[in-house]
C-alpha cells in the first residue's frame, strides 16, 4: 500500500492502485479548499488511516498557503480534536 498525493486529494491505493481510503479538498474559493470527503475501506477502519490522510492533508493544505473549510463529518471532529492546526480554518 502505498499513499498518494494530488494536488486536491491523498489516496492511500493498494498494489493494483484500488483506492482504499482518501480525502479530498478541491478549492471552493481564492486559497480556501473545502474538504469535503473522507472514505476509508472497511478492512481498514479503526487502525488510524483516516487520521494519517487527515495529517498529510493538512500538511499539504498548509504548505500551498490555503486555509481549509471542513465539511465532512470526520475532518470536522478531526479539527476539533486537534486544536493546534485552529489556524489553519477558514
Amino acid at each position: 500500500m502505498s499513499y498518494v498525493m494530488e494536488r486536491d486529494r491523498v489516496q492511500l491505493l493498494d498494489e493494483s492502485w484500488n483506492v482504499l481510503a482518501e480525502v479530498t479538498f478541491p478549492e471552493v474559493e481564492r486559497c480556501v479548499v473545502e474538504i469535503r470527503r473522507t472514505f476509508v475501506d472497511e478492512s481498514l477502519r479503526g487502525q488510524g488511516v483516516a487520521g494519517e490522510l487527515m495529517r498529510r492533508a493538512v500538511t499539504s493544505i498548509a504548505a500551498s498557503g490555503f486555509r481549509a473549510r471542513p465539511t465532512c463529518s470526520y475532518a470536522v471532529s478531526w479539527f476539533e480534536k486537534h486544536p493546534e492546526h485552529a489556524a489553519l480554518l477558514a
